[in-house]
């Protein structure tokens, strides 16, 4: 099917930006990628405010030559990042930080089928040379035991199997807290972000730099 002359132009619009964005990056190298959901976007907040966009900050406050790319998408499952996987790599990562699965979770999918795409995304990545870090996700006491401890040992297993680094709860010291979260009481505020980046993120972060 032809495309009419608007949208001819608008795709070679988006392919000129992919043709730039992948020189600015491979000239920015080395790049974080941050792939996960809202959490990661940074729901509710400023780009600048998400422990993302926090991680840029203070990689460059430090010294740091490392470009953070965001690649949080607000509902995003572990399949959803599976299939945009291969554009995010466009990226040419040398590190990534994998925080999804909240979302497969939340919505009661089969932590089997959570581990198998984690699984396919951790491989892709290491046949990509990327090294990657895991960020570990837990449920609320509502979704019953049996299902929020099958759904959190996936994590550490996976870390294992993999032999990666682990944040064992990226939530950690945030869920929880009032205070740290938005009205919904589930995607934190500004000051939980900066709590994620401080405590869960950079300790684990800082060595593989």
């Amino acid at each position: 099917m032809s495309l009419s002359p608007a949208n001819r132009i608008l795709a070679t619009a988006i392919a000129l930006l992919l043709l730039l964005s992948s020189r600015v990056w491979a000239a920015e190298e080395p790049v974080i990628l941050c792939l996960g959901d809202s959490l990661t976007a940074g729901l509710g907040v400023g780009p600048d405010e998400a422990w993302p966009g926090r991680l840029q900050a203070h990689l460059r406050a430090g010294g740091y030559p490392h470009k953070v790319v965001n690649a949080g998408v607000s509902g995003d499952t572990t399949a959803g990042g599976l299939h945009r996987l291969d554009w995010v790599l466009q990226t040419k990562p040398t590190l990534a930080i994998l925080a999804l699965g909240a979302n497969d979770g939340l919505r009661g999918l089969d932590p089997t089928l959570m581990e198998q795409n984690l699984e396919t995304i951790l491989q892709r990545l290491q046949r990509s040379g990327v090294r990657t870090l895991l960020a570990g996700m837990r449920l609320p006491p509502n979704y019953g035991e049996a299902y929020s401890q099958t759904f959190a040992e996936v994590f550490p297993r996976l870390a294992e199997r993999h032999r990666i680094p682990l944040i064992p709860f990226l939530l950690d010291q945030v869920a929880g807290h009032k205070e740290l979260n938005l009205p919904d009481g589930i995607h934190p505020n500004a000051q939980g972000h900066g709590i994620i980046l401080e405590h869960s993120v950079w300790p684990v972060l800082q060595p593989l730099l």
